[in-house]
């Protein structure tokens, strides 16, 4: 907890955003800095709640109110470590998270709840600026050889704790960089990639070793890494996007988000991008089909392209704008939410299925055909509701449906579950003796700190695996 009586003296705040014209002009964070001697009452507004709630809500299991009380108190070395005993990355989680925490903060029931993100990328970044955080390599190492396919959240949680309990670790990355989805998936305005960087900095000095443009599968023959390593870890995530299956779907100037999104931050990375290959959204009518994080970060890119107009669709009805009666605290809330995308401008339209996609005499889309839809689970079209929506791109924004099947998962012939990701027992050990799955790979897509979980807690399975076997 905090101060006992902080939750009523001090009211929410979070930090400022930069102007909405400014910031739509680059590609930085748009959160504005939070002052120490503003974060201290922020944190003292943790109560002594009995059950905090907070715990069950967050996938890491945060010790939230501890380093609440810590920062509160202006111990922040405290604050650090005990942020750190649950969480790899808090800078980032503080940055991306939805803070499903917040929802179930106890003081939410009747007020706004404790700035907990807020607080911790605080706490995290405090800690970096004052130089708390070192490589910290094992003492000792086993021998063991552990191969981490993928670089996203989940794959450098387990590269981390495993390294730190003395295996000798390798990151097998298909990309030219390190990061998976933090690296491309995620606009630097959400995360800026130095923040990634310094990370991966400390990884490497603490003995991760990390191998870029390295498909396993392809280039990387899975039975080198069978042969080479004592156990593999799959965290390549659920890369499979979920596509749009109506006529016109082979049009030019339709394409999925991630190749929008990942084009973008390899051309603020200063990589060259073809120009026959480019996906730009300046001057251009958009359409983003998906209302989800992905849908809204394709919507803040668009704005920094500066785009002709960009509409965003969505087949699910819109979330009423306070919490719905069937998420009543502490679940977390059916809601309307208003991104910082959402705020720089666009539209977003609810109910709506899209029938057809139209090109003009050179193959290029032109426009959209869609129809209003009832509620789920049906989403039966409303006769006479159909309406065309011009549009010179359309970035296909509806998730993902699982891991990609071609090369590893192809080869390797891992047990599958009902949905299609990797499937593992109690001890995330898949169907194959010594290879593991963690991640949005094993449970399908979710957050970062899921990932995050699950990397962690491959890691301790696999490390209690590999010493079992030593005898």
């Amino acid at each position: 907890m905090g101060k006992p009586t902080g939750f009523l003296e001090y009211a929410r705040e979070v930090p400022e955003r930069r102007p909405v014209e400014e910031r739509v002009r680059d590609f930085f964070e748009i959160e504005l800095p939070f002052a120490e001697e503003r974060v201290r009452p922020q944190a003292a507004r943790c109560m002594d709640c009995g059950v905090p709630f907070c715990h069950s809500a967050c996938p890491l299991e945060n010790l939230i109110p501890d380093w609440n009380d810590m920062a509160w108190r202006g111990r922040w070395p405290e604050a650090v470590r005990l942020l750190h005993s649950t969480n790899n990355f808090p800078e980032i989680t503080g940055r991306v998270c939805p803070a499903p925490c917040e929802a179930s903060c106890v003081l939410a029931i009747n007020q706004p709840a404790v700035t907990i993100k807020q607080i911790e990328k605080f706490i995290a970044e405090k800690a970096w600026r004052e130089g708390w955080v070192r490589p910290t390599p094992p003492t000792a190492r086993t021998g063991k050889r552990v191969a981490v396919v993928g670089s996203g959240p989940a794959g450098l949680a387990a590269a981390q704790q495993l390294n730190r309990a003395g295996h000798t670790v390798e990151v097998f990355e298909k990309a030219d960089r390190i990061g998976g989805l933090l690296r491309y998936g995620i606009p630097d305005f959400k995360l800026e990639k130095h923040i990634l960087d310094r990370r991966l900095e400390q990884l490497a000095a603490e003995g991760v070793r990390f191998h870029t443009r390295a498909c396993v599968g392809e280039n990387v023959p899975v039975e080198d890494l069978r042969r080479e390593f004592d156990a593999i870890l799959l965290a390549g995530g659920a890369g499979q996007p979920r596509d749009l299956k109506v006529p016109g779907r082979h049009l030019q100037g339709v394409h999925f988000a991630m190749e929008f999104l990942t084009q973008q931050n390899r051309r603020n990375a200063g990589d060259w991008i073809d120009p026959g290959e480019e996906i730009l959204a300046t001057g251009r009518r958009v359409v983003i089909i998906g209302g989800g994080d992905t849908g809204a970060d394709c919507l803040g890119t668009c704005h920094r392209q500066q785009a002709a107009s960009v509409v965003q669709l969505e087949i699910m009805p819109e979330p009423p704008r306070e919490r719905a009666p069937e998420t009543p605290w502490p679940l977390w809330p059916r809601q309307l939410r208003i991104e910082s995308s959402h705020e720089e401008g666009g539209e977003r339209l609810w109910s709506v299925a899209t029938l057809e996609l139209l090109g003009d005499e050179h193959g290029r889309v032109r426009a959209l055909r869609a129809t209003r839809v009832g509620p789920p689970p049906s989403f039966a079209p409303i006769a006479g509701s159909e309406f065309v929506l011009e549009a010179d791109l359309v970035l296909l924004a509806m998730g993902f449906t699982g891991p990609v099947r071609e090369g590893l998962l192809e080869q390797l012939k891992p047990e599958l579950d009902e949905r299609g990701n990797v499937r593992t027992d109690g001890r995330y050990m898949t169907s194959l003796e010594g290879v593991f799955a963690a991640g949005d790979m094993r449970r399908g897509q979710s957050l970062v700190v899921w990932a995050i979980r699950e990397g962690r807690e491959a890691a301790r399975a696999m490390d209690r695996w590999l010493r079992e076997r030593a005898g």
